[in-house]
């Protein structure tokens, strides 16, 4: 293939996962970009249910239409105290993947700026008048790239900056009694063994005898698959469920780490999603994060584009600094997961939690949460990072 064939695009996203859909979808939406070409590429065709996400709102959202299921209340609980969580003004929000999947794509073929196609890409080159895309298939240039293909090697090849995973498997099961509170949705329950772990139950009731029920845990290595489903069998066991149907099994693990990604931002390539850290890497939340940066990098694109630089757009937070005061604690004493998230949700006010994971609170209301917090480890992770 010459160069005279290679097919132009104003924008290229190289991957297709959350925050590349959000911010394609937002940019159409805008009708600000009508007169760009953007290209999608992922080797996967996102016609398939592969995930869930959840979020906490307490407004309207773009995504209110999907929402498959919304809780008021959540439990949250330990080996020494339950706890239920009035959420209000929140409320905790389920999508199921295929259901955003559609949604978006559903939009965008509306778009003839927009393109699709189900490639692997194999290259990335960055020149000074473009970007230059390889595929299994075919080649591309593009004035601006943005990746959402996470490398693994970048945040485990150094030491500077902990790197734990948020790595679960979870069934949907169907009970023959009914079980399940549908108004409430289990948060965390760190009842379970934690095995020198931060380990806990995440359950998402849908109705009387559905649930998705999670076996999660917040720690460095992964666990073989019988593991977790053993664990899960257990904690079925204790909740008195002897007979249930599983309709549908997940798992994953999303990275947790406050690696500074964005450092690999340059004039014209932006990493995005968990490759670009949007990640919350204390919870290992993705919906929201997503939702806010995808909206910031829509603004930020309709910027003069005659001086625009892709390593303007990334902004470093208190919270950033935060998230990496506790990856430190739980790096290096990953039993004190429970001790932490349990102190906080104890007798802290549930929203303002929310709102402080969320990245919202004054410099006051972050300490009303961290100050419920065990001060020792967080004084000693201070000292460790400073010094660094």
């Amino acid at each position: 293939m010459n160069s005279s064939q290679i097919k132009h695009f104003n924008y290229i996203f190289t991957g297709t996962g959350l925050s590349a859909l959000m911010t394609v979808y937002k940019m159409v939406l805008s009708g600000k970009f009508s007169n760009k070409s953007i290209l999608l590429l992922d080797q996967d065709s996102k016609k398939i249910n592969d995930r869930t996400w959840c979020f906490w709102a307490e407004e309207q959202t773009l995504w209110n239409s999907i929402i498959s299921k919304k809780w008021d209340f959540a439990l949250f609980a330990n080996e020494d105290f339950k706890r239920d969580l009035d959420l209000k003004p929140y409320q905790y929000n389920q999508i199921r993947g295929l259901d955003f999947y559609n949604f978006v794509f559903d939009e965008l073929s509306k778009h003839s700026n927009v393109t699709f196609l189900s490639e692997k890409v194999t290259d990335i080159n960055e020149l000074e008048t473009h970007v230059f895309v390889g595929t299994e298939a075919n080649r591309y240039t593009c004035d601006y790239l943005f990746n959402s293909i996470y490398t693994k090697a970048f945040a485990l090849s150094q030491t500077k900056y902990p790197v734990l995973q948020q790595h679960f498997v979870g069934w949907f099961v169907k009970t023959e009694v009914e079980v399940f509170n549908p108004k409430k949705a289990t948060f965390m329950d760190f009842s379970i063994e934690q095995k020198g772990n931060t380990r806990f139950m995440y359950v998402l009731p849908t109705s009387k005898t559905q649930a998705l029920v999670e076996y999660t845990l917040f720690s460095e290595n992964l666990l073989p698959k019988e593991e977790y489903e053993n664990e899960i069998q257990i904690y079925l066991k204790n909740l008195r469920i002897d007979q249930y149907e599983i309709v549908e099994k997940e798992q994953g693990s999303i990275p947790m780490t406050s690696y500074p990604f964005w450092k690999k931002n340059t004039k014209r390539v932006l990493n995005i999603g968990t490759a670009g850290g949007w990640t919350k890497a204390s919870t290992g939340y993705t919906f929201r994060n997503s939702d806010k940066k995808s909206a910031e990098l829509v603004r930020f694109l309709q910027n003069d584009s005659s001086t625009l630089t892709m390593t303007g757009f990334h902004k470093k937070s208190r919270f950033w600094f935060y998230d990496l005061l506790l990856l430190d604690i739980l790096y290096r004493h990953n039993e004190l997961g429970s001790t932490i998230f349990s102190s906080m949700f104890k007798k802290g006010n549930p929203a303002l939690i929310f709102k402080f994971l969320d990245e919202e609170t004054s410099l006051a209301q972050d300490l009303q949460v961290i100050l419920k917090c065990p001060k020792i480890p967080f004084i000693k992770a201070l000292f460790r990072v400073i010094f660094k």
